[in-house]
C-alpha cells in the first residue's frame, strides 16, 4: 500500500507506529486493571492514569487512522466496572466535595462509555 495521501499519518510506517503507539496505551490499561487494586485508586498512580489512556485512545481513533488498535467493547465493558468499583469504594477516603465526587464519576463512566462505543463501531 504505501503512502496513500500527504498527511502524517497516511502510510504504512505511520500506521505500523500508531498501532505500536495505541498497543502500548491499551497494554499498560490491561496491566494496570490486572494488577493490585490498590493501584486503581483514585489518589494512586493508574487510578488517574486509566482514564488518560482511555482519553487518548478515544481522541486517535475518533481520527478514522489506519492503525489504530482499540479493546473489544467487552473488555472495555469489564475494565469500566473494576475500576469504577475501586473508585467507588475509595472516594469517601479522600473527602471530596459532593459535586465533585459526582462530576468526576461521570467523566469516569463517559470515559469508558465513548471508548467502548467508538470500539464498537469500528469492530
Amino acid at each position: 500500500m504505501g503512502t496513500w495521501d500527504s498527511g502524517n499519518f497516511d502510510d504504512d510506517t505511520a500506521a505500523d507506529h500508531l498501532s505500536d503507539l495505541t498497543g502500548r496505551l491499551v497494554d499498560e490499561v490491561a496491566e494496570a486493571m490486572s494488577g493490585d487494586p490498590v493501584e486503581l485508586e483514585p489518589d494512586e498512580y493508574w487510578g488517574v492514569a486509566v482514564p488518560c489512556n482511555l482519553e487518548l485512545l478515544h481522541l486517535l481513533a475518533r481520527q478514522h487512522y489506519v492503525g489504530v488498535r482499540l479493546p473489544d467493547p467487552e473488555t472495555i465493558a469489564g475494565w469500566k466496572d473494576r475500576f469504577l468499583a475501586v473508585w467507588d469504594e475509595a472516594i469517601d477516603g479522600l473527602e471530596p466535595e459532593p459535586d465533585f465526587k459526582r462530576q468526576r464519576r461521570e467523566v469516569l463512566v463517559r470515559t469508558f462509555d465513548q471508548l467502548a462505543e467508538v470500539a464498537r463501531r469500528e469492530g
